[in-house]
């Protein structure tokens, strides 16, 4: 019954007629066998829902199809219907046949009670007196009349066999009589002396309990007079919280032990240590007995990682502002060095001579000397420019070779766009060893070479992906390599032995393959904000200075992940940098102090660097909170050069 609902045939009053809604569908009880539900679809146990499809819902006995009625009422139709028929409440649909019909008064009663939870049959009385069957009388006749069994009156063998045995087992002594139960309770003592043969002694982990503090002498009842409190004493005393008072009593005097009265807290105080004993925490904790010498790594002794630089040599001086930048030319005999006074100075390392100063006109905030030994050529970050300085230092014909090279450059007919412009010098600039300048219209923050001597990368104080630039000297050609930005790029360094390009953001530093013009790796240095880069001699590690006072070395064989960090400097680190040709590293901080380590990298790929701090070198003075600020090894000895705020520039020996 779909459509019948509670609220419909409560709410309705029955109608006094009964009909079908079709006329042409006969009587419908007219043929009807208990074995056939509805005689009128022979369908049998096939579910209806798969004549939901077809336009017929089952077949009559002469197999002639039953169609569903033409159901083109819409929604609207079927709500006036609803209005109209007073009957439409007594209204189901014939799931048999899919025709409408009207529900009689006994059918609607019938509904109604199987609704109330009644029974179906008006005439049943669930409520009828109980017929007892069998009654406690004692009658003539008995209920049954069968004879008693045999075995209910002849003595069990099995039965006697098992007792047999019982009683055997009991004079052997295999089976013990129960003995009769104690009625007392028993009561185990939980903090009691550990007695091996007792309960508690079977326990390994057994705590004992926790001891009565002993009185002292203001418990006594004729204490000194100083564990006497006087007025003001006693008033403090009753003012503070009863968990901070040292005593939980008043020391009071007696003349003898027979004045002392009762004690009104005893029951409190055997109360608390009841429950001291009963919630006190019986675990024991485990301290594992470890020698402290243990837990720090087996490192060599420094005197085994010898040589390295231990004390200051020399200082060199004649710079007035902080001095920024430091470079040493590939034959290890010169040193220049760039400061924020507005000059470059060009040192002689043996002797801390300044043979040549050459002024620029703004702040050196990177140098670089180039790497070929076959020319000598500086390269200096000014301002917005990057100065290409030939000193003419040490061999004549080296310095002419140098000139013949850049002279030698023939400009196209048609100059190529690019992102920076280079321009010669004049007369009085080439007086002073200036022969290029490269405009790039930012300010220029870093300048650094590549191996070959001929490329030259420079990082720009600008937003976008012209923050690298690549120049080339000899073509007088500069490139742009990146498409987008990935951050604020801080330094970039050339891989010394493949054509890989590091570029360090704030971040993160990313690996560039150059041939391929793709991203190889990207290396997470899990720092705040990246300061300095510098790549091992045989590029296989890359050592990253930060901040946030953090050393981070990397093994690109082995992950992208750090494979050690070093917190061994207090302040933020300025500048880090490797030795050449010995397993050094350094790293310069503010606060004034340089930190060489020995970093050995093994032949064998199985084996981890060896990271062991040698020393610590200081010398610098802190001004306006800055310490050293860059750092260099000398290319052959082990020798490494510091610069600092205070204007000097130091070589430790």
């Amino acid at each position: 019954m779909e459509k019948t609902t509670e609220e419909q045939v409560q709410d309705g009053s029955p109608g006094p007629r009964t009909e079908v809604a079709s006329a042409r569908i006969g009587d419908e009880y007219a043929e009807d066998s208990s074995d056939e539900e509805d005689i009128r679809n022979t369908v049998g146990n096939v579910p209806l829902e798969w004549y939901n499809d077809f336009p017929h819902v089952g077949y009559d006995l002469d197999g002639r199809r039953i169609y569903k009625p033409l159901r083109t009422r819409d929604e609207l139709d079927q709500f006036l219907a609803k209005m109209d028929d007073p009957d439409y409440w007594r209204t189901v649909q014939d799931p048999m046949t899919g025709q409408d019909l009207r529900l009689t008064d006994e059918q609607v009663a019938l509904v109604r009670r199987l609704q109330s939870g009644q029974f179906g049959d008006m005439g049943f009385n669930p409520y009828e007196p109980a017929v007892d069957f069998f009654s406690g009388d004692v009658m003539i006749h008995p209920v049954t009349n069968r004879p008693a069994d045999k075995r209910s009156f002849i003595p069990s063998l099995v039965e006697k066999e098992k007792v047999s045995r019982m009683v055997h087992a009991i004079k052997m002594g295999w089976i013990q009589p129960r003995r009769p139960r104690d009625p007392t309770p028993s009561f185990y003592d939980l903090w009691a002396q550990e007695d091996p043969n007792a309960v508690l002694g079977r326990h390994k982990m057994h705590v004992p309990a926790p001891k009565l503090a002993l009185p002292g002498h203001a418990e006594s009842y004729n204490p000194p007079p100083e564990y006497l409190l006087s007025e003001e004493e006693r008033l403090a005393w009753e003012q503070q919280e009863p968990g901070e008072r040292k005593l939980s009593f008043l020391p009071r005097k007696f003349l003898s032990l027979r004045a002392v009265p009762a004690y009104g807290r005893f029951i409190q105080e055997r109360f608390e240590r009841c429950l001291d004993l009963y919630l006190c925490p019986r675990q024991r904790k485990m301290r594992v007995n470890v020698d402290p010498e243990d837990l720090i790594p087996k490192l060599p002794r420094p005197r085994d990682l010898q040589p390295f630089p231990t004390c200051q040599a020399l200082v060199y001086r004649g710079h007035s502002d902080l001095v920024r930048c430091l470079s040493v030319s590939p034959g290890g005999q010169w040193l220049v060095s760039g400061s924020d006074d507005g000059s470059l100075r060009f040192w002689e390392v043996a002797t801390a001579r300044c043979v040549r100063t050459v002024p620029v006109g703004g702040v050196v905030k990177s140098v670089a000397w180039n790497p070929s030994p076959a020319v000598c050529l500086v390269a200096a970050a000014v301002e917005d420019s990057v100065l290409v300085l030939n000193p003419a230092l040490g061999d004549r014909l080296m310095a002419d070779n140098t000139d013949q090279l850049l002279n030698a450059f023939v400009p196209p007919e048609e100059p190529p766009l690019q992102p920076a412009r280079w321009l010669e010098a004049s007369e009085e600039e080439r007086q002073v060893g200036l022969r290029l300048r490269v405009c790039h219209g930012k300010p220029v923050t870093q300048v650094t070479w590549h191996g070959r001597g001929d490329y030259l990368a420079v990082v720009l104080a600008t937003q976008g992906h012209t923050q690298v630039l690549i120049h080339q000297l000899s073509r007088r050609r500069s490139q742009s390599p990146f498409r987008r930005s990935h951050g604020q790029v801080q330094r970039v360094a050339f891989h010394p032995a493949r054509p890989f390009l590091l570029v360090a953001s704030q971040r993160s530093v990313r690996l560039y393959h150059l041939l391929r013009q793709e991203l190889t790796k990207k290396l997470m240095p899990n720092c705040k904000w990246v300061s300095s880069l510098a790549v091992h001699p045989a590029g296989d590690n890359v050592i990253c200075g930060s901040y946030d006072s953090k050393l981070v070395w990397f093994d690109l064989d082995l992950s992208t992940k750090p494979y050690r960090m070093l917190r061994h400097h207090k302040k933020a680190l300025r500048a880090v940098a490797f030795h050449p040709r010995y397993p050094l590293f350094a790293s310069g901080s503010d606060d004034g102090s340089v930190i060489v380590c020995h970093g050995m990298v093994y032949n064998d790929l199985l084996q981890n660097p060896l990271l062991v701090p040698v020393k610590v070198l200081k010398g610098h003075a802190l001004t306006r909170d800055l310490g050293v600020l860059d750092v260099v090894f000398h290319p052959t000895q082990p020798w490494v050069f510091s610069s600092g705020a205070d204007g000097t520039i130091r070589l430790f020996t």
